[in-house]
């Protein structure tokens, strides 16, 4: 009998001990990724004039377990061996950013990290280069270019990035500058197709742009690498469903990286107020044509001109019909709209769909406010000014938890949801004292 009890109890010691060095492993695992990122980081100092290692969180989405290389003001993060550890509160999003929590501001990247070293410090590096960017004089720029999702703002970036490609790929400078010239073309002719992307483009290549130009710098890619992580960079790039607030991350990076190769250090002298198109255009010392319609109808046939064309004709049809459905779902059938009091958000950057003049349909994203938390995995608009957000109207509800269609809604105490009768819209208001939730019809 005893025999009997033995080996049940040394299988149970035996998982325990398994399971206890997994954890020991993943520990040191990520002590290692906070190590890395450091010598990195020290290596390139001269980048910024600056050590950018900071403090870190690395959270696991699913378990919003942290992991960082500093402590927190409150006592949350408890010191783990060489790190610290503990779990995220719910009312903050998590999403790769800077973040101010707790008494520091950090640099929050998503679990799991890449596998590959040099994309692991890259993505590190660029969180980094957030964290830091308030004291590098930078402001945090996060505009959406909208016409980016249109057929020709698509067109001609895709045709720029075509001849990025080419610049990356170049024989000798002579080669090289011609596809500079030629992508500064395509970019100045979608400038003059929409006369406002002179101006929000260049914030947002300003903002994660030159995030994302640190990060390859310091990830300490060789020139063969770094050509080909480009490369590959901007072929994945360019299977996402939209682009206004991701292109930034392929067009910046490329310039700034070939500009590196004959005037090291360009990036001390961008501020605030730099145009980078037209940095770029004097620092390579490149003369653009007069006539930027007849030149880009000249040379397009050189970056597969043709079938980018006729691949965005039939994308702008289905498009179409798929923000009628859009408005139609958001707009003109009954919703539940809800305004912001102190809200924050995260989200995908790459799979937005910009909805006219109404504002833009993110497919997930996730909202706190004062009210509560909203999780959606099917679809919100949230309004142009960013002062509301639409979901489709509620299905059920049950004390403090509202859903509908893709969407949870947590409910903070001091507030219910109301339907109006005339429209059938529903809304948040404020109770004047704590009950239960009424569904009001």
């Amino acid at each position: 009998m005893i025999r009997k009890l033995c080996i049940p109890i040394l299988f149970l010691m035996s998982i325990q001990l398994s399971f206890a060095q997994e954890v020991s492993i993943f520990q040191d695992s990520i002590s290692a990724n906070f190590n890395e990122i450091k010598i990195e980081a020290d290596k390139h100092k001269q980048l910024w004039g600056k050590d950018l290692y900071g403090p870190m969180l690395l959270v696991d989405p699913d378990t919003r377990q942290i992991f960082a290389n500093f402590s927190d003001s409150t006592g949350i993060l408890k010191q783990d061996g060489k790190i610290y550890s503990g779990i995220l509160p719910a009312e903050i999003n998590i999403a790769n950013t800077a973040v101010n929590w707790n008494g520091r501001r950090w640099a929050m990247i998503m679990l799991p990290l890449p596998v590959n070293k040099q994309d692991r410090i890259n993505l590190l590096a660029h969180e980094l280069f957030h964290v830091s960017q308030p004291l590098l004089g930078f402001q945090l720029f996060n505009v959406e270019n909208n016409h980016l999702d249109e057929k020709n703002g698509r067109i001609y970036l895709r045709l720029e990035l075509e001849a990025l490609k080419k610049a990356l790929q170049a024989h000798n400078e002579t080669e090289r500058k011609t596809y500079l010239t030629h992508a500064l073309t395509f970019r100045k002719y979608r400038y003059l197709l929409y006369p406002g992307a002179y101006i929000t483009e260049n914030l947002l290549e300003l903002n994660e742009g030159i995030a994302e130009y640190t990060g390859s710098v310091i990830s300490g890619r060789d020139r063969k690498q770094s050509s080909e992580h480009f490369i590959e960079s901007i072929n994945s790039f360019l299977s996402n469903p939209t682009f206004v607030r991701s292109f930034a991350y392929q067009t910046t990076p490329v310039y700034g990286y070939l500009l590196n190769n004959t005037k090291k250090g360009w990036n001390r002298e961008i501020t605030v107020k730099t145009n980078l198109t037209e940095y770029f255009i004097k620092a390579f010392n490149i003369t653009l044509p007069n006539d930027l319609r007849k030149a880009t109808a000249l040379i397009l046939h050189q970056y597969n001109g043709k079938a980018i064309i006729s691949e965005e004709e039939a994308r702008e049809n289905k498009t179409k019909k798929l923000i009628a459905e859009y408005k139609s779902k958001f707009i003109t059938q009954p919703h539940f709209e809800l305004v912001f009091e102190k809200m924050n958000v995260s989200f995908d950057p790459r799979n937005i769909i910009p909805i006219e003049d109404k504002g833009t349909v993110y497919p997930n994203i996730r909202v706190t406010d004062k009210w509560g938390i909203l999780t959606v995995e099917n679809g919100a608009l949230m309004s142009s000014k960013w002062d509301k957000i639409l979901v489709t109207s509620p299905l059920k509800i049950e004390n403090k938890i509202i859903t509908g269609e893709g969407w949870l809604l947590e409910l903070n105490d001091g507030y219910s949801v109301i339907k109006d009768e005339v429209t059938g819209n529903y809304k948040l208001t404020k109770k004047r004292e704590t009950t239960n939730i009424k569904y009001q019809k």
